[in-house]
């Protein structure tokens, strides 16, 4: 009897990493949301972040990322294909919020940087991966017509 299912090749140390790497950000996009979710209901800052207390551009912007950054976590860490794109309309909305209104909580300098690493190293990981399977698809095969 032949074996009727197809064959599925085995990934790369590359693609390996680059699935720890996003499961990585899945665990701190989680991290983000609890600290946002803390926030809002007043269970951090000392109460200075309820809901009830912001401005409305901040209450905007922390209840969609008490939203986004869960479900960005989920998308990441099952590594499907929407969850960077979440990530990144979260990371988005952060830094807009931390750099253009300041002033309502403590800054986050570091902010900037983290979302700009994690994005450059999204980068290098998919260029790493697409580098390889195009070496791969050059190669001559034994099943090569």
């Amino acid at each position: 009897m032949l074996h009727d299912s197809a064959h599925v090749p085995k990934p790369s140390l590359t693609e390996m990493l680059f699935g720890w790497f996003l499961r990585l950000v899945s665990a701190s996009c989680f991290w983000f949301a609890l600290n946002y979710w803390a926030m809002l209901i007043g269970f951090s800052h000392g109460g200075a972040g309820r809901f009830d207390l912001l401005a409305p551009e901040w209450r905007a912007a922390a209840t969609a990322l008490a939203v986004l950054y869960p479900v960005a976590a989920i998308g990441l860490w099952l590594l499907v294909s929407w969850g960077p794109v979440i990530w990144v309309l979260a990371a988005a909305i952060e830094m807009v919020m931390y750099e253009f209104y300041p002033g309502m909580l403590e800054a986050r300098p570091l902010l900037l940087v983290l979302h700009g690493t994690v994005a450059v190293t999204f980068v290098l990981f998919r260029a790493a991966i697409l580098w390889q399977r195009l070496r791969q698809a050059r190669q001559v095969r034994v099943d090569s017509p």
